[in-house]
């Protein structure tokens, strides 16, 4: 082996060590504005996602990590007007991506088609968005008038609490819990998942976050809002119950009004058939064996 072919070789083995991110325009609109970067040389769309696509598959071939973060236009062009850099230089792009790795919405290249990723990427992007407006609002709250105590804080702590007492009495199954608050300036919907499979398996830590965040903003606003838990289990039927949020509390729906809730469409008030092969019922009592364990969920500060 010559020392060339050997410094070739080397070359290809670190390649492969290299994880790489690519910066992804989802959609049409973000992709025209990109098209008035004169270095921006892609003419459609379609022929766009194509590349990136086939760029994907050659890279996962050779055996190299790539993430896929989601790229958008107004953000860059704020980060370039930030830090005083031609947005039209290719390598500011390449930083911009970099830094999009480490502080955005990204996933992991699996092999999907672009197609079935995208959906997913966007999910994440709101979820990101969704956790870091909670979290500032939260913050924004500050010390309760009559205590002192941080009133976001608390809230979190006492949301974070409910959310373990709620998976505790959950029933054995696939779980699903649905948050959302409405009294805030824009209504916010948190998903948590927690597989029934995966016992002694770690939460997706970024879902609990998010999903605890929006909770507790409801409870320290006292905003209206609702916490909805679906069970699914192989050859039974699923289990759908809840909580209204009210007055800073989980307050129990009835098997009636969590029946109600699902067969009204939310937007129209229409009645919606029933689903088939679900059972809507009252929520199991949120307490622990501990006896010390509050009995009802903590409210809200009065302040």
């Amino acid at each position: 082996m010559t020392a060339q072919t050997d410094h070739r070789t080397i070359r290809r083995v670190l390649r492969r060590e290299i994880a790489g991110t690519i910066g992804l325009l989802t959609d049409e609109h973000d992709f025209r504005a990109m098209r008035r970067y004169r270095t921006f040389t892609f003419a459609d769309h379609a022929t766009y996602l194509r590349q990136v696509e086939e760029l994907l598959r050659i890279r996962a071939r050779q055996g190299t990590h790539t993430t896929v973060a989601l790229f958008d236009p107004r953000e860059y062009a704020d980060y370039c007007r930030a830090r005083d850099l031609d947005p039209d230089v290719p390598a500011h792009r390449t930083r911009f991506t970099a830094e999009l790795a480490t502080t955005g919405p990204t996933l992991p290249y699996d092999g999907r088609p672009l197609a079935d990723l995208v959906p997913d990427l966007v999910d994440e992007a709101v979820r990101q968005a969704t956790w870091e407006y909670a979290a500032t609002l939260l913050a924004r709250l500050g010390p309760c008038a009559t205590c002192g105590e941080d009133v976001g804080r608390a809230a979190f702590s006492g949301a974070s609490d409910l959310v373990v007492r709620i998976l505790d009495t959950a029933p054995p199954g696939d779980r699903h819990l649905v948050c959302s608050v409405t009294g805030t300036p824009e209504t916010l919907v948190a998903a948590l998942r927690a597989d029934g499979d995966t016992d002694g398996t770690p939460l997706d830590e970024a879902e609990v976050l998010e999903f605890t965040t929006v909770l507790a903003l409801g409870v320290a606003t006292r905003s209206p809002g609702g916490l909805v838990v679906r069970v699914s289990t192989p050859d039974r039927p699923d289990r759908v119950y809840g909580w209204r949020l009210r007055d800073g509390a989980l307050q129990p729906l009835t098997a009636g009004e969590v029946f109600d809730a699902y067969c009204t469409d939310a937007d129209s008030g229409d009645l919606i058939a029933p689903e088939p092969g679900v059972d809507y019922g009252a929520p199991p009592a949120l307490t622990r064996d501990d006896p010390d364990a509050p009995e009802s969920p903590p409210t809200g500060h009065h302040h």
